[in-house]
């Protein structure tokens, strides 16, 4: 058994839960790579049962997050390595939709020291390619940036298994690297539109707002519906979302992105009714979304064939 990052403080804080709780030992030790060599099968049915408190059922998957537990097992086409690389991605989504909608890129790098920051706009993204937020830098004003930081960050970023923690199969042996992009948001308020398809056929929208002050997330029918429901994060259905004017145009998108694919979400920006493609996410939640009212868990599996 070899640790990734052993904090010693929080096993002591949490001495007695650690030692008597099979399911709190299994959650702790899990984030500290205990299990990295488990296979991924047994390693989803126990960290399955850790997180949910119930066997996970692969032989006869009905909600949501088990039939995402099953997509990582057994639906793994290798094209699915390119989607969810934030490089790769791109050209293949050029080809699908267009040009039009691809935010422009500044610059890929395997190493934050060949960065030229100097050629860099004053605003960009800089981001690792092949995880989730990790060594981001959203840059707003670069005469205010900490260069020594933004490298160390991304340092961090690339050095990231975004595979292991969930064994998310698509982001499995993806090359690590940084991509600089065009930074697009008019205001701090960036609302993004994650739109859920099933072999493509658009079936729920997700709108993230507020993330980076009080991360706030409602959902929508196709029809832009407000759905009573929350996931993850609650809702606010006093924050008025009106209705996009380029809806049907962006569903369209999602299907063509989606086809022939059991359970993708499509995530856009609309910037001044222009639609810009996101990224595309094979694991909502990594298969642990926690659904409020928990029906809804199960209303989504049944949109998802397998």
């Amino acid at each position: 058994m070899v640790l990734r990052n052993i904090d010693y403080s929080y096993i002591r804080k949490n001495l007695r839960p650690f030692i008597r709780d099979k399911n709190f030992r299994f959650m702790s030790l899990h984030r500290m790579g205990a299990f990295d060599d488990m296979p991924d099968k047994e390693y989803l049915e126990k960290l399955w049962h850790a997180v949910m408190g119930y066997p996970l059922d692969l032989e006869h998957p009905v909600t949501f997050n088990e039939k995402i537990q099953w997509l990582k097992l057994y639906d793994r086409n290798p094209l699915y390595h390119t989607l969810v690389d934030k490089v790769a991605v791109k050209d293949w989504v050029a080809d699908k939709i267009g040009e039009e909608y691809i935010i422009p890129t500044l610059g890929v790098w395997d190493d934050p020291d060949d960065i030229d920051f100097d050629t860099l706009p004053n605003q960009f993204v800089l981001k690792c390619n092949h995880n989730s937020g990790k060594g981001m830098c959203i840059c707003k004003d670069k005469n205010q940036l900490d260069l020594d930081k933004v490298k160390s960050d991304l340092r961090e970023g690339l050095k990231q298994n975004y595979f292991l923690p969930y064994r998310e199969w698509a982001y499995k042996d993806v090359k690590p690297r940084i991509i600089a992009e065009k930074y697009i948001s008019s205001g701090d308020d960036l609302e993004d539109y994650k739109i859920f398809n099933a072999n493509g056929m658009p079936y729920l929208i997700e709108v993230d707002f507020d993330r980076f002050i009080d991360h706030k997330r409602n959902l929508y029918s196709t029809d832009w519906e407000f759905i009573e429901a929350e996931c993850n994060y609650r809702n606010d259905k006093n924050h008025i979302i009106d209705k996009p004017k380029c809806l049907k145009e962006m569903l369209d998108l999602a299907a063509k992105l989606s086809e022939g694919i059991p359970q993708v979400r499509t995530d856009f920006y609309v910037i001044d009714d222009i639609i810009m493609f996101g990224e595309l996410t094979f694991y909502h939640e990594a298969g642990f979304a926690s659904f409020n009212p928990k029906e809804l868990d199960e209303k989504m599996g049944g949109r998802i064939s397998i």
